[in-house]
């Protein structure tokens, strides 16, 4: 998904503002004399989130960025791609913009620079600057080589169309028991690509009361054979969460597995109806997920010293009211203090239109849980592959 503000968006309305002053700046590595070219990678989407900041940031430092080249890929083949480049030597992509999926697979592969401790003094404050779950999503999941750059407790929710569901499920076997009863009208994407199928997949042992959630291998007996009974009832698995939302949206679908941003941002850009509806099951626990900043092991000095002051820069309030968006990560930023008041209009507008009172409660009154540390991530992932999603669309 595309983000809603241009480049004359972000200049005209932050680019003189004290903000983008050439002031004092994070103790690190001596900035280049000249500027250099960097290359960011997105695998996550949050680009559509945090772009104009990025940009911000070249336009308040043309003394050290020439340029900012932007390119995505999809998850799973990240860690691939990074791999083939680093055993060639080369060095082509300087900033990863990753959800927790791929950071637990370069985390896996070891492709990653380390950043904590070794480069803290670029990041005064980091920690405390922190909303809480964002930080512990940064010392759980960044593990000291990644930086959380916009947070949401996630999901996972159901959305349903209320005029052709009367009544959703309340339960993960009512669930199961309507996927029976409507087969091929439940859908949800693979975990490996979806934030929501992520969430589903890590959230069921809360729903299922399992042994331990932590623990795909020997502690989620009952989710691993719910998924499999549920299984029976799931026409195919999209390979992302947006072709999820397109079949909802058309009607072939009548309950997908969403998010918070998920919710409001399809339905903001009319794929999914307004009228579209959120239910919790029985048991619920948030599943927090985020986008990250990593860097691949192999950049020049010179370009990563300018990475570093990036990647501090876009962690400040006013840049990171950018994620706010359309909703596509709700709330979205990272750090404490950051009211809706100071996102631009356009997002203020989405989020009061399309976003829901009761997320406020939801959030307030239900646990927040972390996601699965990264290398057991990778271990249920390769399981659901295996096991669960040989379906492919016919």
């Amino acid at each position: 998904m595309q983000g809603p503000f241009s480049r004359r968006d972000v200049l005209g309305g932050i680019a003189g503002s004290a903000l983008l002053a050439t002031g004092a700046r994070a103790a690190g590595p001596a900035l280049p004399t000249s500027p250099v070219a960097i290359t960011i990678m997105d695998v996550g989407g949050a680009l559509a989130l945090l772009q104009p900041g990025f940009d911000a940031y070249k336009a308040a430092k043309p003394e050290v960025v020439s340029r900012i080249t932007y390119v995505k890929a999809p998850a799973p083949e990240l860690a691939a791609k990074i791999k083939a480049q680093q055993n060639a030597g080369k060095s082509d992509l300087d900033l990863i913009l990753t959800g927790s999926d791929g950071l637990a697979a370069g985390l896996d592969q070891g492709l990653w620079t380390k950043l904590f401790p070794e480069h803290e003094a670029s990041f005064p404050g980091i920690e405390a600057n922190y909303e809480p779950a964002a930080l512990r999503l940064f010392k759980a999941q960044g593990q000291g080589f990644a930086v959380v750059c916009a947070y949401y407790p996630s999901g996972p929710l159901l959305e349903y169309a209320p005029e052709r569901v009367a009544k959703p499920p309340g339960s993960a076997e009512e669930l199961l028991e309507w996927a029976k009863a409507n087969p091929n009208r439940f859908m949800y994407a693979r975990p490996a690509n979806s934030g929501p199928g992520r969430t589903f997949m890590m959230g069921l042992p809360y729903l299922l009361g399992d042994k331990d959630p932590a623990d795909p291998v020997n502690g989620w007996e009952k989710t691993w054979a719910y998924l499999k009974e549920l299984n029976k009832y799931v026409e195919y698995y999209p390979t992302g969460t947006g072709a999820t939302m397109k079949e909802f949206g058309e009607g072939s679908r009548d309950i997908i597995i969403s998010t918070t941003g998920w919710d409001i941002n399809p339905r903001a850009l009319g794929i999914v109806p307004k009228s579209a509806a959120i239910a919790t099951l029985k048991g619920f626990h948030w599943v927090s997920d985020a986008f990250f900043m990593t860097v691949p092991k192999g950049v020049p000095a010179d370009r990563f010293a300018v990475l570093l002051d990036m990647m501090n820069f876009i962690l400040q309030p006013k840049i990171q009211a950018f994620a706010y968006d359309e909703g596509y990560l709700y709330p979205g930023p990272a750090v404490r203090n950051v009211g809706l008041e100071l996102a631009p209009q356009k997002s203020q507008d989405v989020i009061r239109e399309f976003g829901r009172p009761e997320y406020a409660k939801l959030i307030a009154d239900n646990p927040i849980e972390l996601p699965l540390t990264p290398d057991k991530m990778v271990v249920a992932f390769r399981r659901w592959d295996e096991e669960i999603g040989s379906k492919t669309k016919k």
